[in-house]
């Protein structure tokens, strides 16, 4: 925090080493957008700080908003969002071959996004309402498993793989962290195992045809694969120190693909090298550990578990589409959030880390009463 002789004491209060991380991380997005267009803020860098400036005016907002509020409105958001995905299905937007949008004439909405920070919420107000008894037993499971799965599969259907993915992964989180018994996680991974090569059928053909190119990239490096090769090869190429900003061959000349979305960090890396790559982490890193200290240091249970869960939802965007870029997971189209050009990424993290400042004000003013 900052002294109120510098600034006024509501805005003292907010956690600007926090707030100077988003900066540093959102600057090198900028950056990075500016130099992939060819050293021109247009198309992507002004739009992008325009949406980041909004949405973070937007997330100091949410962190003047009580807990108790945030609590109360979880269950009557989670169902409105339900609500939101069934509209999808029925009457939604269909665009790049997937049916994800729900179009209002000035915005295209896509609900899926929301249930990202949404889960954790719903996951945390449950095991907050139901006895710390209830919670090794079955009935602390069913009902949870029930919120998880029914976004789980309204979202897979649109088809959205890695959204899906990130939703069943933040909610599997908070139902770690409430406790649940580690019986229940290894079952379900042994059935998840069994039943892996019947979901891969059931699978879209571009889905099946990822999880080929994840296990042999080289086998079809000019269609498929061609992705992910390039996106090595400008990793690799950027070597220790980068070949210096708007030098990037791989973005400039086009050779990678989506370098200004899911393989900005290729084109990042290129440029700045490993060092840059690793910086980047690192700030990533902070913002996550800031994250799991508001968790460890909350008063409430569902502060704890709301906190974890949605640092979790942080973490899974940025390790999933950093594996991504390096060829160790699927390519399922999850953007690295603050710094890939779109305002949806930045509205889900923004989110989070709003209700995360909220529960971490409350939790610094409960210390200070006691």
């Amino acid at each position: 925090m900052i002294s109120s002789a510098i600034i006024p004491q509501p805005l003292a209060r907010l956690p600007w080493r926090l707030i100077f991380l988003v900066g540093v991380i959102c600057t090198i997005g900028l950056a990075t957008l500016y130099s992939a267009a060819g050293g021109s803020t247009s198309p992507w860098a002004l739009k992008q700080g325009v949406t980041i400036l909004a949405f973070m005016g937007f997330a100091i907002s949410i962190s003047y908003v009580p807990e108790n509020f945030i609590k109360q409105s979880t269950f009557p958001a989670y169902f409105l969002i339900i609500l939101l995905l069934i509209v999808v299905e029925l009457v939604g937007f269909v665009g790049k071959g997937a049916q994800r949008w729900i179009d209002l004439g000035f915005i295209r909405l896509q609900p899926s996004e929301f249930m990202k920070p949404a889960i954790a919420l719903v996951l945390a107000r449950f095991y907050d309402l139901i006895p710390a008894s209830d919670i090794r037993r079955l009935r602390g499971l069913w009902p949870a498993a029930a919120l998880v799965l029914v976004p789980f599969a309204l979202i897979l259907v649109q088809p959205d793989l890695g959204t899906s993915v990130m939703v069943l992964l933040g909610g599997i989180t908070v139902m770690f962290v409430a406790g649940l018994p580690m019986w229940y996680f290894l079952s379900a991974a042994g059935v998840a195992a069994v039943a892996g090569p019947i979901l891969f059928a059931f699978m879209h053909e571009y889905q099946r045809k990822r999880v080929f190119i994840f296990l042999d990239p080289e086998s079809d490096p000019l269609g498929a694969g061609y992705h992910i090769s390039q996106s090595k090869i400008a990793i690799g190429s950027g070597g220790i120190w980068g070949k210096g900003f708007l030098n990037g061959s791989q973005s400039h000349l086009d050779y990678l693909p989506e370098g200004h979305t899911d393989f900005v960090f290729a084109t990042f890396v290129e440029e700045w090298g490993l060092v840059g790559g690793a910086l980047l982490i690192v700030a990533f890193f902070l913002v996550i550990r800031w994250g799991m200290a508001v968790s460890r240091k909350a008063k409430t249970r569902f502060a704890q578990l709301a906190a974890a869960g949605l640092t979790a939802t942080i973490f899974f965007y940025v390790s999933i589409n950093l594996m991504m870029v390096m060829g160790l997971a699927p390519v399922v189209g999850i953007p690295l959030p603050l710094v890939s050009f779109g305002g949806s990424a930045v509205m889900t993290v923004m989110i989070c880390l709003g209700i995360l400042m909220s529960l971490e004000r409350q939790s610094r003013t409960s210390s200070s009463l006691t």
